[in-house]
Formats: structure tokens, C-alpha cells, sequence
């Protein structure tokens, strides 16, 4: 994008001013208006809100800038707030030509121990697992640890965020008022090993849901500078990939945004060379797999007294293994690399923990699981067997 828009990034200082004083405070007003919102197609609800807006901006020019920001009819806008000039954030938007402060990486003094303890908690959350040790060491250095008492809320919806979070110990309850309700929705519990506020850190745009602590929680918190100076591209570019991935599956094609960016967030990848097994028939059925690159085949012992038949081929995009985490069976089929591969994958407790039951998400998408008694011409018995049981 930069090198589309800016050919080789240099900019005069005009264009730098028209960037930072018009260019930059609008870029961020419209993507906290798109993320308060998430709509299922952005092209189209980035246009009407322009339209709507500037029959506002018309109609009342003779006001003072703060007209700007009122709410347009149908479309919700956030309540826009003081707009903060970083240079993190003009950077993000527009490249080497305007470049971020000098980073001075954060240090918060602790034990060995306690340092341990913490790489042991960003091993578990996916932004932090692809980092190069250095990285991890300035990360640890500028963690600091934050207590949480009962019916304490860390983060409110809408605020302004500069912090993420990880939870050492104890639970948070995650709820978000929606459009047009008054009551808060229970979205989920954060545990051990949970990490929520990155959105308003990755996006620039107020906190998308309220956490309080349901109990006495320790968690460690990030700043937004060490953030954006570490951690913040790599992030945003494994998030938007597993995103796309997502809403390609059509047994997620009826989880909304949210829903969708946790699961990102959670799949994990594995690689497999040619010939290798993947699933094994007969094992038990624990893991939800997602073909990212190669080619991989299924076979199914339909007789004792023959081999293996081939069942089934995968491309890149297509799943498997998901009824096994829906009906708590063995695998039905054995699945191969028929090339070098890699998969994206997410375990039982992690889908449920992230998701809620599992049996909530078979009733969303039911017809997709309305199994015929018999097997009708159309369909061979492996076939069966392959698309229904495994």
C-alpha cells in the first residue's frame, strides 16, 4: 500500500502537515466507526457513512468541527475522543517517511523467577509465539504485574485503551453492550493463560467490551509502546491471514467478527512431510485441522480383507476432523501429506473454551449435519463415512 500510494515513501513537509492535521484524524475516526460496527460488507457501510456524513457536514458547516462528530442517522458513531497526536500511530499509517521516536525499551525490575514464569505465559498466546528470544526478553522486561480485586472492571467499553493483558491467576468475566440493547452480553471468561485489549492497541479504536474480574485476578500488562514497537506487525498480519482462512470455512460461516478474530487468534500450525500421517483411523478425535498449503488424501479400512480405499482428497482451504470435537468419536479415516504440508489447527478444549459448547455451534449450522439414515445412490458408503463420522 505504502509503495503504491507513496512510491519510494519520501514526502515534502506539506504533505506531511496535510497527513497528520486532515489525513490522520479521519483515518482513525472511520476505523473506530468500522470496528465499533464490524460490518458484514465494509465497502458498502464506509460509503453510506461518507455520504450521510457529508450531508451532515454541509448542512450544519457554519458549526464549529465538533459537528463532525455527532452521531449520523442509522449508522452509530462512537463518541469521538480528543484526538492524541502519536507518532507510533502516524507511522503505522504512513510509513518510514514519518517515523516513530527513538524506542527506549521499558524495564520493570523482576526476579529471575517471575521472569520464567512470565515467558511461560506468552508461550501460550499466539502473538507472542514467533517472536526471536530478544524480542521475548524486552517483552518480559516491560511487563507489569497489575492486581485485580472482585467486581473490578480493567477495561471499559469505550475507553481509550493503551494497554494488553495476560491473566496469571483467577477469572474475568467479558461482556459488550450491542447496538440498540441496553444490557450487556456475556461474550466469555478470560483463565490462566488468556490475553485480551489488544484490539484497541491493534486497531487504534476504543475497548470493544468490558472485563471484570470475578474473583481476585494477578495479571501482567504490556504498554502500547512496546507494543507497537515489537510485537504490533507481525500480529496484525498472522490475525488478518487466520481471519481470511476463517471465513472460508463454512462450518464458521455463521460466527460474527468477534468470534471470528478469537479463533484466529487461537489456531496453531503444523507442519507434515509427504507420506506423513496425519490422522489416524481409530485414534481418538481431539484436534479440528485446516489445510493451509499442500495436498492431502484419506483412506478408510472399509473390509479387514482389503487395503486401505482412498476416500478423499484436500486442497488448500478445506477442512477435517471437525464432527470428531461435535460427537466425542474416533477418527472414522486415516488423513496423509501427499505433498509437504502444513495445517492450522485447534483443540477440543480450546474451541469449546473460546466458542462456547460445541453443541451450540452444531444447532447454528444444522443443516450441515442433517445425516441421511441410509446411504442414497449419490453417495458411496466411504464417502458416508468420511463426511459424516469423522
Amino acid at each position: 500500500y505504502q509503495r503504491r500510494v507513496h512510491g519510494d515513501l519520501t514526502m515534502s513537509e506539506k504533505d506531511k502537515e496535510y497527513a497528520e492535521t486532515v489525513l490522520n484524524p479521519f483515518i482513525s475516526q472511520l476505523t473506530a466507526v468500522i470496528m465499533e460496527n464490524k460490518p458484514e460488507n465494509p465497502v458498502k457501510f464506509v460509503f453510506e457513512w461518507a455520504r450521510k456524513k457529508l450531508e451532515t457536514d454541509t448542512n450544519e458547516e457554519s458549526e464549529d468541527s465538533d459537528s463532525d462528530n455527532e452521531e449520523v442517522t442509522s449508522i452509530p458513531l462512537p463518541t469521538p475522543k480528543k484526538i492524541i497526536q502519536r507518532n507510533s500511530v502516524s507511522a503505522e499509517a504512513y510509513g518510514e517517511w514519518n517515523r516513530k521516536e527513538l524506542f527506549k525499551a521499558k524495564v520493570v525490575p523482576k526476579s529471575e523467577t517471575t521472569a520464567e514464569k512470565i515467558k511461560k505465559l506468552l508461550d501460550k498466546v499466539f502473538m507472542f509465539q514467533e517472536l526471536d528470544p530478544k524480542s521475548i526478553t524486552i517483552i518480559v522486561n516491560a511487563m507489569e504485574e497489575i492486581i485485580v480485586n472482585p467486581d473490578e472492571s480493567i477495561i471499559k467499553q469505550k475507553d481509550e485503551g493503551n494497554s494488553l493483558y495476560i491473566v496469571e491467576t483467577g477469572t474475568l468475566i467479558c461482556t459488550k453492550i450491542f447496538p440498540n440493547e441496553k444490557e450487556p452480553k456475556h461474550l466469555r471468561n478470560y483463565n490462566s493463560g488468556d490475553m485480551f485489549g489488544e484490539l484497541a492497541l491493534l486497531y487504534n479504536v476504543p475497548r470493544a467490551a468490558t472485563i471484570t474480574a470475578k474473583e481476585k485476578c494477578v495479571l501482567w500488562s504490556l504498554d502500547r509502546e512496546t507494543f507497537n514497537n515489537i510485537v504490533k506487525d507481525a500480529a496484525v498480519k498472522r490475525r488478518e491471514t487466520y481471519e481470511d482462512f476463517i471465513s472460508k470455512v463454512k462450518l464458521f460461516s455463521l460466527l460474527d467478527s468477534y468470534e471470528k478474530s478469537q479463533l484466529a487468534d487461537a489456531l496453531k500450525i503444523q507442519r507434515f512431510n509427504s507420506g506423513e500421517c496425519i490422522i489416524k483411523e481409530g485414534d481418538a478425535g481431539n484436534t479440528f485441522y485446516i489445510l493451509e498449503e499442500g495436498d492431502v488424501f484419506a483412506t478408510k479400512i472399509i473390509s479387514k480383507d482389503m487395503p486401505p480405499s482412498l476416500v478423499m482428497e484436500y486442497k488448500p482451504g478445506d477442512y477435517f476432523g471437525e464432527l470428531a470435537l461435535l460427537k466425542n468419536a474416533p477418527r472414522a479415516a486415516s488423513v496423509f501429506a501427499k505433498t509437504n504440508c502444513a495445517v492450522v489447527w485447534i483443540d477440543r478444549e480450546t474451541f469449546k473454551r473460546l466458542l462456547g459448547p460445541l453443541e451450540d455451534i452444531l444447532v447454528r449450522n444444522m443443516q450441515k449435519y442433517e445425516v441421511p439414515i441410509t446411504v442414497t445412490k449419490q453417495m458411496t458408503l466411504s464417502q458416508y463415512y468420511l463426511d459424516y463420522l469423522m
